[in-house]
């Protein structure tokens, strides 16, 4: 069993395929969580893999430039429109991880918020397909909900360098 992931599609300008967008989340969920697993983390553990397999839940929200930006204002200071905004609600902000209660059904782990416009966009400039945009984007964020950052170079090499395995795995490559 894989992460529970709820689209919601609150943009107009893109066509959504509700089962292949849930088809390709659930195949970049599970391969963030098996890479996680092959490759370690030291504030993950298996038990803490395994629950997040197990009873872990992600909301995804598909939106506009508009809305992102108006989100980015809002939540970080930014006034622009940004590609991805994570939401992490089980790591605090020192990276540590909270784990799920015992008993707990549902282990919420946070929030990605995707804008449809700005995936278009970057996959036209960088010469590849809308897909693996929003592929590279979901990857990327919910590796941000799961702790990871970008910040230093140490942190780029190791979030960048799980971001390749992981789509290449999953047939997104470049």
């Amino acid at each position: 069993m894989a992460v529970s992931i709820a689209i919601l599609n609150r943009q107009r300008r893109f066509s959504v395929d509700p089962r292949e967008t849930e088809k390709t989340i659930a195949l970049l969920a599970q391969g963030v969580l098996d890479n996680l697993r092959a490759n370690g983390v030291p504030r993950l553990k298996k038990r803490d893999l395994d629950d997040m397999s197990e009873h872990g839940a992600l909301s995804l929200v598909l939106v506009s430039n508009a809305k992102i930006r108006e989100l980015n204002r809002q939540w970080r200071g930014k006034d622009y429109a940004t590609d991805v905004l994570s939401f992490p609600l089980a790591v605090d902000e020192t990276g540590v991880f909270e784990r799920a209660q015992p008993g707990e059904e549902t282990w919420e782990l946070g929030e990605l918020i995707i804008s449809m416009e700005k995936a278009a966009e970057q996959a036209a400039e960088y010469g590849h397909s809308f897909e693996r945009e929003f592929a590279f984007l979901f990857v990327h964020g919910f590796l941000h909900v799961l702790g990871f950052d970008h910040i230093t170079k140490a942190q780029e090499k190791e979030m960048f360098g799980r971001q390749s395995q992981i789509l290449t795995a999953a047939g997104f490559s470049r």
